[in-house]
């Protein structure tokens, strides 16, 4: 069999299927697991790829959270690569600058990057590869160059002057005499090159693997990657969103201390299947809780662009994203009463509020012990709903049309192993380059709320609260599908989308991912300037002009979208005849499912 590139893919053996968001990062995995390599092996080459050809939606200095299945170990697991504030971080250290919000940009909301220490972990514990293999790929991208995306060039575009006039190492690579690159022309970064050779040969060519990794991890977060930003943080300030240059507060030490770890999944059980999620120092558990509120509705009996069944959707998950705003926040650090939220007598009563027209109300639970404080209004009330360039994730529209904003990719191999990942940050419109090492770091800290009562709080060491959050569903303990997709606080409710139309509908992965598609922006943006629109729907208006008539009958705020235009969920499954599926979405033209 040919290695080919399309939105769906079955297999009956071979070496097994990569989803990802670019065709080389694909490309990249494929070739890992055609030469040996496992699902974990596939998925770090993959990643690291996808870091040099999508610079402006995830980067070297961001964060990754992974979900996989080990096929040896019979379990699934989660990698937490999301970085922790620095240690000197605190809400009277930014307020003291006369700030009441962290700003978007810049270095000021620059958490530790955690995504080489997550790949890193992933690769020693469950990989076979050494970080040599897993790193050429991005090597020869970065370096020999590769087709530039025209949401890069348009990206780099955007903040031109930005670069120009405050931002001079970001210039250096991404303004060429001046200009951004053009869209499809070879474009390099030699310095991000170097810096992956550097990693690589920290690691060596030895027959001791895990040291060689371990060597790697310890040139990035206590070595010359460290030493880099260190020096940077020290001696810059960089303009950003609040309209004043800052100095961040990223140390040395802050990276020498931190360590990917592994985790337990969250666990929720619906119909016959095993849903796992990241903890809640992700978003993933609202997932859960939307399915904990819904399995009292009979959804076989709708259809999947009924009014009903959008109307029914929305109004749980406007409950359970009031919920993730109360009760969210690193578990390190605050107590979330994950087992009540989940609990079938909490969701009986939360679905009561689930009315025949739309709510307009913050509403969430009570749980005894706790005062959840939740509100609409933004910490900067006057800047809501203005865009301010380089924030956020940063192609996602106030609208909420995305061109793209993060990364994701899932893979399956032939052994059974699973993984899916959803790399983002360290845009590069969103933070200054590193002047030696080609990236940015991450301003995934933006995500903390500067109020002492939020579970998400910000507090020096502490996770933020990510909105990243990769699935994994297993039947009966094995591994069935695996997906995911880029989009902000809209990817529990696209991902949820597609995994109701599989679950309800009977649709296969390919059809349930590409079925119209929808969500709310009715509760608080994770991201700067945290802007709320109560009983906002975007909808694509392939629902239909009755389904939308019946909508707003109903009192939604509907938003018409294009055809094709929310969402970019991608996924991989094991059949149960054994095929090795993959499925990626037409949306935005840059999914790809390859398999051999």
């Amino acid at each position: 069999m040919s290695m080919t590139f399309s939105n769906r893919q079955q297999l009956v053996g071979g070496f097994g299927m990569v989803t990802s968001t670019h065709w080389l990062a694909t490309a990249a995995g494929m070739s890992i697991l055609e030469r040996g390599g496992n699902a974990f092996d596939a998925a770090a080459a993959t990643g690291f790829v996808l870091q040099v050809v999508e610079p402006h939606l995830n980067g070297l200095g961001g964060e990754v959270p992974i979900i996989a299945f080990d096929a040896g170990q019979g379990r699934p697991f989660v990698v937490c690569g999301q970085g922790p504030a620095p240690q000197a971080a605190s809400i009277a250290a930014i307020r003291d600058l006369g700030l009441d919000i962290i700003p978007g940009s810049g270095l000021l909301a620059a958490c530790v990057p955690g995504a080489f220490g997550a790949w890193m972990e992933l690769l020693a514990r469950h990989g076979t590869r050494s970080v040599g293999e897993v790193l050429d790929y991005a090597v020869a991208a970065a370096g020999g160059g590769y087709p530039l995306l025209a949401g890069a060039s348009s990206a780099i575009a955007t903040v031109r002057e930005l670069f120009a006039e405050h931002w001079p190492s970001s210039a250096a690579i991404y303004l060429r005499n001046g200009a951004p690159p053009a869209p499809g022309k070879r474009f390099t970064n030699s310095d991000l090159a170097q810096t992956y050779r550097r990693l690589a040969e920290a690691a060596g060519g030895g027959s001791d693997r895990l040291a060689g990794i371990e060597a790697a991890r310890r040139a990035f977060y206590e070595g010359f990657v460290a030493e880099a930003y260190d020096s940077f943080f020290a001696t810059t300030e960089a303009m950003d969103s609040s309209g004043v240059p800052h100095r961040g507060l990223l140390t040395a030490e802050d990276l020498a201390t931190y360590r990917a770890r592994i985790e337990k999944p969250l666990r929720y059980e619906y119909h016959g299947l095993t849903v796992c999620k990241t903890g809640p120092w992700g978003q993933g558990p609202v997932f859960a809780q939307q399915l904990a509120l819904l399995a009292g509705f009979d959804l076989d009996d709708t259809g999947p662009t009924d009014a009903e069944f959008v109307h029914t959707v929305v109004e749980c998950a406007k409950l359970a994203f009031a919920d993730r705003e109360a009760y969210y926040g690193d578990p390190d650090f605050v107590t979330v009463p994950l087992e009540t939220l989940l609990s079938p007598g909490y969701n009986d009563d939360r679905r009561r509020l689930v009315d025949v027209t739309a709510s307009t109300e913050l509403r969430a639970g009570h749980v005894d012990g706790y005062r959840p404080s939740v509100t609409f209004a933004p910490d900067h009330p006057e800047k809501a709903g203005r865009q301010v360039r380089g924030t956020g994730e940063p192609t996602v529209a106030t609208s909420g049309r995305v061109a793209g904003d993060t990364c994701h990719l899932d893979v399956v191999d032939r052994w059974g192993n699973m993984v899916s990942a959803t790399p983002s940050g360290g845009w590069l419109q969103s933070a200054p380059v590193i002047p030696g090492l080609g990236f940015g770091p991450t301003t995934r800290g933006q995500m903390f709320w500067l109020d002492e009562s939020s579970p998400n709080a910000l507090a020096g060491g502490k996770r933020p609260r990510t909105t990243l959050t990769p699935t994994l569903v297993l039947r009966d303990g094995a591994p069935e599908i695996a997906l995911g997709t880029p989009g902000g606080d809209a990817q529990d409710q696209w991902t949820l989308l597609a995994f109701l139309r599989y679950v309800h509908h009977g649709l296969d992965l390919q059809d349930a991912i590409e079925a119209p598609a929808f969500h709310s922006t009715h509760f608080p943006s994770s991201f700067y300037p945290r802007p709320a629109y109560p009983a906002r729907l975007h909808i694509e208006d392939r629902f239909g002009a009755a389904t939308l008539r019946e909508l707003r009958g109903r009192g939604h705020d509907v938003v018409e979208e294009g055809p094709w235009s929310l969402g970019r969920v991608g996924g991989v499954g094991i059949s149960p005849e054994g095929f090795r599926t993959g499925a990626a979405t037409q949306r935005g033209l840059q999914g790809y499912a390859a398999g051999r």
